[in-house]
């Protein structure tokens, strides 16, 4: 289930970022909200999924992810341009997490359990 959240959240925070782009500054209206909603519900899940999974790799995955979605969408719904040096910087992230996940990875590792033996 984590893992799910994490998704979400990483789906949420890319579809606030490109709102961003599309708001014009926060000039416009329902961009606007889409912003600020996506933003709030992103962090949200990420805060649900760091209850039971590290917080240095999960990160890394969701910052990584949410970078190569915004790019890719960016491309897709703004014309943007594709450079080379900008596609060997998204394969360096994607490198990057993954000799992350390879130091510990997103193992169970939130905090301990309350200890009610008071």
């Amino acid at each position: 289930m984590p893992y799910v959240l994490l998704a979400l959240a990483i789906v949420s925070e890319v579809i606030a970022t490109l709102s961003l782009r599309a708001s014009e500054g926060m000039s416009k209206f329902g961009p606007g909200v889409i912003v600020v909603v996506g933003y709030i519900v992103s962090f949200a899940l990420m805060a649900k999924a760091l209850t039971s999974l590290n917080v240095g790799p999960v990160y890394a995955i969701w910052s990584a992810l949410g970078t190569i979605g915004a790019f890719a969408g960016g491309v897709l719904l703004f014309n943007e341009p594709i450079r080379p040096l900008t596609v060997v910087g998204a394969v360096i992230i994607v490198l990057g997490v993954i000799v992350m996940n390879l130091g510990g990875g997103v193992s169970p590792g939130g905090p301990p359990p309350p200890d009610n033996t008071h």
